[in-house]
């Protein structure tokens, strides 16, 4: 998903009315994640809302920010941390309840994008213009440094068991991880677009998903790739799997891509009104969880 001072196709959302006035649940919301049985939901504004009763009600939290949050990890059903625009990072110690502000600098005004701990304290967070920050105290300090000599930006970024990791990126670039994050190295997926969302199956199996409907698998490591017909030219921008292995792809004009065989093919549909959807979370009761232009929606049931 990607959101900075260049504007890609997923997040022209942002351009969706004023949330003076709107209930917390249905102001533009990007991200969200599971904090134990609790649910938590970030966006414009600095908005965060939580749910705890599996997304079927929502109240609002005060951040003290007021930039726009992109996306957000939980550790824990505790700890957590969510990153926005001026490399602004906001942690939780106490599963969402309230928020710190841990990072930002309004002066270099660049986005971060993703945000992913392996554990309370080593973690990264990745944004516009290749930036990527590093933390090994819990996010209390936070060092920069390139993993590229490129400057695309860095999209998402996901665990794929053991040490490895899957960043996505712009220009078609792909970066995998095989020792934690300490080194990486390109991927080079047959598409020149931006990877907006990644999903990794197992340390060899990996989906990327980004515009124009793209969506590729590979199946050793990244070092080949499968494009998956997906009957759409919407922009992609999140994945997730349920428990019972179904894939679940979203992205602009309501686009819902369903997958029951690992991701090598899909079935498409569509929110009736077509909005742009910019997250997905499974649910633990089988339920999803959209997150998008229109706050929070709760579907029953996997297309």
């Amino acid at each position: 998903m990607k959101r900075g001072i260049v504007l890609t196709a997923l997040l022209l959302i942002v351009a969706a009315p004023s949330l003076a006035g709107e209930p917390a649940a249905e102001a533009l919301l990007l991200d969200a994640d599971r904090a134990g049985e609790r649910i938590i939901a970030v966006g414009a504004r600095g908005h965060i809302i939580v749910s705890d009763d599996a997304a079927r009600s929502w109240r609002r939290v005060e951040s003290l920010a007021t930039t726009m949050l992109t996306a957000i990890h939980m550790h824990d059903d505790r700890v957590g941390w969510a990153v926005g625009h001026d490399s602004l990072i906001l942690r939780t110690l106490d599963g969402g309840d309230t928020w710190e502000q841990v990072h930002h600098d309004p002066d270099d005004s660049l986005p971060l994008l993703d945000v992913w701990f392996a554990d309370a304290r080593n973690g990264f967070a990745v944004g516009a213009y290749g930036t990527f920050l590093e933390t090994g105290d819990g996010g209390d300090t936070w060092q920069a440094r390139w993993i590229s000599e490129d400057d695309f930006h860095l999209n998402v970024l996901v665990p794929a068991g053991g040490n490895r990791l899957l960043i996505g990126a712009e220009a078609g670039v792909a970066y995998r991880s095989d020792d934690g994050g300490k080194t990486w190295r390109a991927l080079a997926p047959p598409y020149t677009g931006s990877w907006f969302g990644a999903l990794a199956l197992s340390e060899e199996t990996f989906l990327l998903a980004g515009l124009r409907g793209h969506l590729f698998r590979s199946h050793d490591g990244g070092a080949t790739w499968t494009d998956i017909p997906t009957g759409t030219n919407a922009t992609l921008g999140s994945l997730d799997r349920f428990t019972d292995g179904t894939i679940v792809a979203v992205g602009l004009g309501g686009v819902l891509l369903a997958s029951h065989d690992d991701g090598r093919s899909v079935e498409l549909s569509r929110l009736q009104e077509r909005p742009g959807i910019a997250s997905v979370l499974a649910l633990g009761d089988g339920a999803v969880l959209l997150v998008g232009e229109f706050g929070v929606r709760r579907m029953t049931g996997i297309p």
